[in-house]
């Protein structure tokens, strides 16, 4: 038993991994990572048996022939611990031992399964049975008594439970796995943060760029925002929401309440999400400049990517890429974060654990998609009751989540004493309204292109290209910019620098955007006009206008609805909604019984507690813990495929991941962007870092763009195949306008995300 080998050694090395050590050591590690939420002795002895199977007499000479060749050892290992697991009385937790490769399955066929295989080696069943009593001596003739009794009560939190505990499995045996590739003595894991030294840094930072800043009229009740935040951190774990209105410093005092939250109650982590790259990378970098010293460890850590690393269909590089969040402070996206939670692959889910007694700040939280919100609400209600977990719900725009069953009984604690107060004391700007008659969309670049300074928000590509080219056609590009998703992230990172300039400056300025602009992005216009749109991204648009209040009339906020303007599918019923609650002679948008009614109506007109809803089937699924059928859609019946519109998805199309040198910002830059592709296509396994220089220019185009004719002649596949499909990262080898990105023919606009 004691020559019993896990893993061959490492290159330019003859140290065998032992398979003694390496089951201790994972099982050691899974115990720490859920001691937090009292999981440790199952997830320790589902670290134990995960590769008793690599006992067998056939899986060590297999390994002794292909050790030398780094090739694969082909015999199956994950069968026999399975067995052992589920039927001492883990029963539907053994799924991550059989699961710690290839993915979490769907538990009713689990037994199954791991029966199929075992009858197809018996002999290699025996073999390493009989080792057993040598790897394992105290082994456990039952479990049962180890599983938590609330996990067994309730599907739902014994299913959360299950993800944790696998998560922490798979991470566990990577971490242990890479030490011994590494020549580590052991794995490494960076020791819990010091948030009382993290928070006291944040605060003089903080007080230090604001006294360097000057006062403003909005800044005391900024100031009394974030007092209250921290008031507010003093409490205990739960949920908590934050509904200061747009420019009351938010991002500041939610960061300082995660971090007091997180030292009052010893958390391990704060974890900040948003909708959009933008803001990701706007908020990684307000909070890396208040938070990161120089020679100490990283505090910050940024993960997003416009390249899909845990698509399966990516490639063995995928696996590179995934991060485990082992960091004190992780901002990433909604995508992250929710796809990772119900995700089934370990390259997804072997971050998920970390979640588990930590602070979860989901900023502009009106941007989850309604379609998702039920398995999202409940999945924050279970890690809140569960799990260690305190979730902040920061928007000026709140959603009526209480609405929905999901979260009807949780209870929250608002961070503000007077929301209302705090809207009317922070009211900048005064509505008008262009709704009937309906302008042109050039009528609009008109308006606009008479006034000093202004911004119009519309609600497609295809629309903010028309506006930019209305101003071309008039003479006054010069003083014009344009912003969307058609350009790369540095192309428009150098186009906000400019215009956040030239308003500084108090000089003549227009720009024209998608909503990408609108949440969180800190621009200030004297004047917004915006296409009529859902209620939410109203007032998110009127965010931008008179943003520090130093006009004394306060900012206007232009609603019209174009009469040759386009929308987002999407668009529809939301629209609808607005119209019923807001206008002329109706509500303003920062009403907030208007907004509640207003997401109370949307709630019911997307049937979001129907059965048939793809949120309630998904939640049917997670009670049945079929974990294939959350993550990969259920198995239709004619087709026999599994059926994708029904899966777990915070996009529901998803891109296609382009590069665009065009956008670097010099000629001498562009070309070490080429070079970097041409290296990153030749590469067998391409390097992580080459791939993180790219992210600031990728941009996505929707799928559907690949039907039209000539444009994958126009893209030349970077990663992840050899012809262009989602998953892929493609290279854009077409026109790049200087002003406006990617340049479609006029027919495949609509198809720009």
């Amino acid at each position: 038993m004691t020559f019993l080998r896990a893993h061959s050694p490492a290159p330019a090395s003859s140290r065998w991994h032992f398979l003694a050590d390496h089951l201790r050591s994972t099982a050691e590690l899974a115990r720490e990572f859920t001691a937090p939420f009292a999981g440790g002795d199952v997830a320790y002895w589902l670290g134990a048996l995960h590769d008793v199977g690599k006992a067998s007499c056939a899986w060590q000479d297999r390994l002794a022939v292909v050790a030398c060749t780094g090739g694969r050892v082909g015999i199956d290992h994950k069968s026999l611990g399975t067995r052992v697991a589920y039927e001492r009385g883990l029963g539907g937790f053994a799924g991550a031992i059989f699961g710690h490769h290839g993915g979490l399955v769907d538990t009713p066929n689990l037994r199954e399964r791991y029966r199929s295989r075992l009858a197809e080696a018996p002999g290699d069943v025996a073999s390493a049975e009989r080792e057993l009593p040598g790897l394992l001596p105290d082994l456990p003739e039952q479990f049962d008594h180890l599983v938590p009794a609330q996990w067994r009560a309730d599907p739902l939190v014994g299913e959360m439970a299950l993800r944790l505990c696998y998560s922490a499995l798979v991470d566990a045996d990577s971490l242990d796995t890479s030490a011994h590739f590494q020549g580590l003595s052991g794995p490494r894991v960076r020791p819990d943060a010091d948030f009382g030294h993290l928070y006291k840094v944040f605060e003089q930072r903080r007080r230090d760029e604001l006294a360097g800043r000057g006062g403003t009229p909005i800044g005391s009740l900024r100031e009394q925002v974030y007092a209250d935040c921290l008031a507010a951190a003093e409490r205990e774990r739960g949920v908590f929401r934050l509904g200061a209105p747009t420019g009351a410093g938010k991002t500041l005092a939610s960061g300082g309440f995660a971090l007091r939250h997180a030292e009052k109650h010893n958390l391990r982590r704060v974890i900040v999400a948003v909708p959009f790259l933008t803001i990701t990378e706007q908020n990684a970098a307000v909070y890396r400049r208040l938070l990161d010293q120089d020679g100490a460890d990283q505090v910050v850590l940024e993960h997003h990517s416009q390249v899909d690393f845990d698509d399966p269909g990516a490639g063995r590089w995928a696996r590179l890429a995934a991060e485990n969040w082992d960091a004190p402070f992780v901002v990433t996206t909604f995508v992250r974060l929710f796809e990772s939670l119900y995700a089934r692959k370990p390259s997804a889910m072997r971050r998920v654990h970390r979640l588990a007694n930590s602070v979860i700040v989901l900023d502009e939280v009106q941007a989850l998609p309604h379609a998702m919100l039920a398995p999202i609400l409940d999945g924050i209600r279970l890690l809140v009751r569960h799990f260690g977990v305190t979730v902040l719900l920061s928007s000026a725009t709140q959603p009526s989540f209480w609405a929905l069953d999901e979260f009807k009984d949780v209870p929250h604690t608002d961070l503000t004493h007077d929301t209302p107060k705090l809207v009317s004391d922070l009211r900048r700007v005064r509505y008008e309204w262009q709704l009937d008659p309906k302008p042109t969309l050039a009528d609009v670049g008109d308006q606009a292109a008479s006034e000093q300074a202004a911004l119009v928000v519309v609600n497609t590509t295809a629309d903010a290209k028309t506006v930019y080219d209305r101003w071309r056609e008039i003479g006054a590009s010069g003083v014009a910019w344009h912003l969307s998703t058609r350009m790369c992230p540095d192309h428009r990172r150098r186009v906000l620098g400019t215009v956040r300039a030239r308003l500084r400056r108090g000089e003549h300025v227009l720009l024209v955007a998608t909503q990408l602009i609108e949440a969180g992005v800190d621009v200030d216009f004297p004047l917004v006009f915006r296409a009529m749109a859902p209620a939410d991204s109203l007032l998110q648009a009127a965010g931008r206008a008179n943003r520090e209040g130093r006009m004394a009339d306060g900012g206007r906020v232009v609603v019209f609805a174009p009469e040759d303007g386009g929308q987002p599918p999407t668009y529809k019923t939301l629209v609808g909604c607005t119209g019923r609650q807001f206008g002329p002679d109706k509500a303003d948008p920062d009403d907030l019984m208007a907004l509640g009614r207003y997401y109370r109506n949307v709630y019911s007109l997307l049937n979001l507690q129907d059965v048939q809803h793809v949120g309630q089937r998904i939640q049917q699924a997670r009670r049945r813990w079929e974990f294939e059928t959350v993550a990969d859609g259920p198995i239709d019946a004619s087709t026999k495929r599994r059926d994708r519109k029904l899966a777990f998805r915070m996009i529901s199309d998803d891109g296609i991941s382009v590069v665009t040198p065009q956008g670097a910002g010099t000629p001498e830059l562009r070309r070490e962007l080429e070079q970097l592709i041409e290296e990153l296509r030749q590469a067998p396994v391409p390097d992580l870092k080459k791939l993180r220089r790219l992210q600031a220019y990728t941009t996505n185009l929707h799928p559907n763009t690949l039907r039209q004719p000539g444009v994958t002649a126009l893209l030349r596949p970077i990663l992840g195949g050899s012809e262009v499909r989602r998953g892929v990262l493609a290279e854009w080898v077409g026109e790049y306008d200087d002003a406006t990105g990617i340049n479609l023919d006029p027919s495949l606009e609509q198809f720009v995300l």
